[in-house]
């Protein structure tokens, strides 16, 4: 099948439940519970209802029962972010902290521009000291 059009099978959260508490009640590897359920011909298949398996059991080792009833499967919803407008005391702070930073960068690269001119004398003296020794 082609990647977007794979069968997905839809298993109640009942059905998922089931299944780890018969795995941890009866301490069954995860290989014997995917043949148990499942009934497995090859070891590929084996091991997709493995993934499977060890999934569900991650779940509801971290959220519980409640975590297998939710549904993971496809993008979640972003919803729409309303901009809330900001307090006039924090508007007041960025806008001031963003003039310091600009000025910041006015002096760091003045600072920049003075240092590449040092150089260029420092070495153009040296290239001529450096003639005259000859």
């Amino acid at each position: 099948m082609s990647k977007g059009k794979r069968f997905q099978t839809k298993y109640s959260p009942e059905f998922k439940l089931s299944v780890i508490m018969d795995m941890r009640e009866n301490h069954l590897s995860y290989r014997a519970t995917v043949r148990k359920y499942w009934g497995t011909k090859s070891e590929t298949e084996e091991d997709n209802y493995k993934s499977r398996v060890k999934s569900w059991e991650r779940i509801y080792l971290e959220e519980g029962a409640a975590g297998l009833m939710t549904e993971r499967r496809g993008r979640k919803s972003t919803g729409r972010l309303r901009k809330q407008p900001l307090d006039k005391s924090v508007e007041e702070d960025l806008i001031a902290e963003n003039q310091r930073l600009k000025e910041r960068i006015q002096y760091l690269e003045a600072e920049n521009e003075y240092i590449k001119k040092l150089s260029a004398l420092v070495y153009a003296e040296e290239q001529k000291s450096g003639k005259k020794r000859k």
